[in-house]
């Protein structure tokens, strides 16, 4: 803290003593006043006199959680933005309106049997899959160095809101934002915020939107400007691992075998499988029976059969496969700070194999990684 000659009284709550150092963010920031009498009263004072950096200086950033010990580079910045409206004629899951996010119909019956889908209910599925690309492809063309994710969370909440669709993660178990934005060593559920993409960073953006009684889920890892050659070939690596569990979807295979193909070739590539995040089905709720995991010997439950829906969505490292979570309870990241890559599908079992229902489209941005 600076100390002033001057003598003014702690803005400290409860104190009135003669006050002579003043904060050093609001000197930075030269915001008037923010004297305290003692390094004790300012820090008693810190969670409500840090607001005023914000208040008074909106363009001030800073990171929510100073003493938390990150394993990478890569920083929160906030303020975050405000919660972005959804119009109120747009249907929205029960979780919407809950104070806690809370979805009762997963609560009562998301690790119940599988369900196969009826035919009407396949074809509002790739409907709202289709929808679901779109939104992602608009994401991905706001990529580029420089723009915040909070830009591209704007993105994705106004093409998503403009389908009359509702963005799924918006407060489900209280997520403040529409999209999931995983940068370099977040693994997944990254919340979008006002960091600018940076030159050879690798980015997940996750897409989930809510439309017909029904969720579409999605997500691809994109490159920002020059990335390094190990980067992309994590990325590359992680796109086979999708596509080989994908190879497999058919009527009569196992859930649980999955996670070996996936495994396998992440191994022998040099990289690690993510153990604590899974695939899952998805349809009427957001998250439901089956859960997939994306490593070898796992004892998922459940026989695939025509009519299921699920997504498969391996989360790759290039260092070890644990993670740990920031203190805002959502962004997982690698405890050793090496980077990780993931892709998501929603797939659909037919009676002879499967369907991609959130595939490209003939619009689409080119691959980045030419196929």
């Amino acid at each position: 803290m600076t100390d002033i000659a001057n003598k003014h009284t702690c803005e400290a709550a409860g104190c009135s003593k003669v006050a002579s150092l003043q904060c050093p963010n609001c000197v930075k920031l030269e915001l008037e006043g923010s004297f305290f009498c003692s390094q004790d009263c300012f820090r008693k004072s810190w969670s409500a006199h840090k607001a005023k950096h914000q208040v008074e200086n909106p363009k001030a950033t800073y990171d929510p959680f100073p003493s938390y010990k990150y394993t990478g580079s890569l920083r929160p910045v906030y303020p975050l933005s405000p919660r972005r409206a959804v119009p109120e004629d747009i249907p929205r899951p029960d979780y919407a309106s809950d104070p806690r996010g809370y979805s009762r119909i997963e609560q009562r019956f998301g690790n119940a049997q599988i369900i196969a889908m009826a035919p009407e209910e396949i074809e509002t599925m790739r409907r709202v899959c289709r929808l679901g690309r779109e939104v992602l492809d608009i994401a991905a063309r706001a990529i580029k160095v420089g723009v915040t994710t909070d830009e591209i969370d704007r993105v994705v909440h106004e093409a998503t809101i403009e389908r009359k669709a509702y963005p799924s993660p918006l407060n489900y178990y209280q997520f403040p934002k529409s999209v999931c934005t995983s940068i370099n060593e977040v693994v997944c559920h990254g919340i979008p915020d006002q960091r600018p993409l940076q030159d050879g960073d690798i980015i997940n953006i996750d897409i989930s939107l809510y439309k017909d009684g029904f969720h579409a889920d999605l997500n691809k890892t994109y490159f920002v400007g020059n990335v390094d050659s190990e980067s992309k070939r994590l990325v590359k690596t992680t796109r086979e691992c999708l596509q080989k569990a994908i190879d497999m979807v058919k009527p009569g295979v196992r859930y649980r075998d999955l996670g070996s193909a996936i495994e396998a070739h992440a191994t022998a590539n040099g990289f690690s499988v993510v153990r604590t995040y899974c695939g899952h089905g998805v349809g009427k709720m957001f998250h439901s029976a089956p859960n997939i995991p994306h490593y070898a010997k796992n004892k998922a439950i459940g026989v695939m059969k025509a009519g299921h829906v699920f997504t498969i969505e391996p989360m790759i490292n290039a260092g070890v496969y644990n993670d740990q979570t920031w203190r805002d309870n959502w962004t997982a990241v690698t405890v050793d700070g090496k980077r990780s890559a993931q892709f998501e599908h929603t797939i659909l079992v037919t009676e002879t194999g499967y369907e991609i229902l959130t595939g490209r489209l003939p619009d689409s941005p080119p691959s980045q990684l030419g196929f």
